[in-house]
């Protein structure tokens, strides 16, 4: 079971030296120590794991051998970093994050390219937004290089369970919780950064399937001034319960509308982009703004730079404004609505068939069908963006985004 010291240190008070009685009059913030690869210390497994076959692998139910985890202190900093045997963690019933929901996270992927090395795809995007998201809730911020170089070393040390099909990777969940045992509320004295990881299959084994939307403002995911923006675990459970009454329903996903006039944010856990020819003729790609409610998706921003790179060259604008639901109701009225997709990093793209409205107020209940071509599950756009983003996460078009 894995211990964090820094539960055990929690109560204790440490003595007071005179040179460090001295020290405490000093104006000069005491140096507290970063992130440091080079003391990472590794403890392999003495049962390692069997491998599954990889058609049989279920997101998020298998793990590897190990973990990688770092722990913080107010009063030092961050300690070695070290790779141990996957086990449980110990808290203390009164430890913060069971009580304030002090825990952000990530979620990115390794890969393995045809000639077999492996790669991690923007990692320091995914480390700057979790670094940011920790900041939100008064944990500790971090030097994403140095997470990264990290957790570059992890997945060598599990090198044997990044899938060889195309298609699988290995997920990793970076994850930050404050683990001081108090009930006060206030910042946490101490943290805990842990890394696990699951090999996973594709999203769409067979294929793309497009989804049914039911969008909602009864519920709302952000607000301004809120943590929309932010990968923090208080912001999922909430989102679970409108889930499922869509579903019974018949949807898969919700699609989040915000304020009277009903503009578009999310879908599920995915930003969203919806193509059509806007009312001046010309063809759009368009995506909620990062307004402070919108979550800084790493595919978000990756396929933005490939519309801005491709899809421009061929007439299309690429936009990033707010948009309402009822602008989507008239563009498919109209004729003029291409297609929608969600994006996020299981799934990649996401592409919607249909979306079941209330109408606003005073409006009545009706359903947007989005545009499919015959016999398929994905349109043109958003099977070019999957074709694009593929291709960059696997090394068979080779980019800074490494």
């Amino acid at each position: 079971m894995l211990r964090p010291s820094v539960l055990l240190r929690a109560g204790a008070v440490r003595p007071q030296s005179a040179r460090y009685a001295a020290r405490s009059y000093s104006s000069q913030a005491p140096t507290l120590a970063g992130v440091d690869p080079s003391k990472l210390v590794a403890q392999r497994t003495q049962t390692p794991g069997q491998l599954m076959k990889e058609e049989d692998l279920v997101f998020g139910r298998t793990f590897t051998d190990h973990m990688l985890s770092i722990e913080w202190t107010a009063g030092q900093g961050w300690s070695a970093p070290r790779i141990t045997p996957y086990q449980n963690l110990s808290l203390d019933p009164a430890t913060c994050v069971l009580h304030y929901g002090f825990s952000c996270f990530e979620g990115m992927k390794a890969y393995r390219t045809a000639s077999g090395e492996l790669r991690l795809f923007r990692p320091e995007k995914n480390m700057n937004r979790l670094s940011t998201s920790s900041a939100r809730i008064a944990l500790p911020g971090f030097d994403p290089k140095a997470m990264v170089e990290c957790i570059s070393k992890f997945v060598a040390l599990e090198e044997k369970f990044v899938p060889k099909k195309r298609g699988y990777t290995l997920y990793l969940r970076p994850t930050m919780i404050g683990t001081q045992r108090t009930l006060g509320v206030g910042p946490p004295g101490s943290a805990l950064f842990f890394v696990i990881a699951s090999p996973v299959g594709p999203y769409y084994p067979s294929g793309f399937k497009a989804v049914s939307l039911e969008a909602t403002s009864k519920y709302v995911r952000a607000w301004p001034g809120g943590t929309g923006d932010k990968k923090l675990g208080g912001n999922y459970a909430p989102c679970i319960l409108p889930q499922q009454e869509a579903a019974k329903r018949g949807f898969h996903q919700n699609l989040w509308l915000f304020g009277e006039e009903g503009y578009v944010t999310e879908v599920g856990t995915m930003n969203l982009f919806t193509c059509w020819v806007n009312k001046e003729g010309v063809k759009e790609m368009v995506t909620a703004p990062l307004d402070g409610t919108i979550l800084e998706g790493v595919t978000r921003d990756s396929i933005l730079a490939l519309a801005r790179q491709f899809l421009t060259k061929e007439g299309w604008k690429v936009t990033e404004r707010k948009y309402t639901i009822k602008e989507m109701a008239e563009a498919a009225d109209e004729g003029r609505l291409l297609e929608a997709f969600g994006a996020g990093t299981a799934a990649v793209v996401s592409p919607v068939r249909r979306i079941a409205w209330d109408g606003g107020e005073g409006g009545s209940q009706r359903d947007i069908n989005v545009p499919l071509p015959e016999g398929k599950e994905a349109g043109p756009i958003a099977e070019r963006m999957w074709k694009w983003m593929e291709e960059r996460q696997y090394g068979d078009v080779e980019t800074d985004w490494r």
